[in-house]
């Protein structure tokens, strides 16, 4: 296994003080960035189902949302398009962010944590690399992997007590 780009391993770290961030509203620490062409973040964004009251505050969709609006109101970029960005998010995307991705034609994912759940970046399903749709996504995956899934397994032990 090669070893994680090291841009890859900062921005995680990026995602993951986002995560920290859910915390203080009582929602699943779930922390996502999208990084612009250069290099900077355009979006970011944490679960805020339980925050906003809405099913879909997913981190990504949050982030992407952000980054979206950001470069179409800078004048960057193709409209909604996300095609020169970079997802990096601390749990592997469920099929709702993972179509959004696909949606924005966001170019790569970054992610921590393996869902096995539900995640549908190569676990349960891979939507990001599906012959059949118009786009695929390069994945990287366990990008500090360790950090992102004991934040996960401490918020859920916390919560079934």
């Amino acid at each position: 296994m090669t070893p994680p780009d090291p841009l890859h391993v900062e921005w995680m770290g990026l995602a993951i003080a986002q995560a920290r961030l859910a915390l203080k509203t009582d929602d699943v620490p779930i922390g996502a960035v999208v990084i612009g062409p250069d290099g900077a973040v355009v979006g970011s964004g944490r679960n805020e189902r339980e925050a906003l009251g809405d099913p879909t505050a997913h981190a990504e969709i949050v982030a992407i949302r952000e980054a979206a609006a950001r470069l179409h109101s800078d004048g960057h970029g193709d409209g909604w398009r996300l095609s020169d960005c970079t997802l990096v998010v601390t749990l592997e995307p469920c099929a709702m962010c993972a179509g959004a991705a696909v949606l924005a034609r966001i170019p790569r994912v970054v992610f921590g944590a393996w869902d096995d759940k539900a995640g549908a970046a190569g676990s349960v399903f891979d939507i990001l690399r599906e012959r059949r749709l118009n786009h695929w996504v390069e994945v990287y995956a366990g990008v500090r992997e360790d950090e992102c899934s004991t934040m996960l397994k401490e918020f859920f032990a916390a919560h079934r007590v």
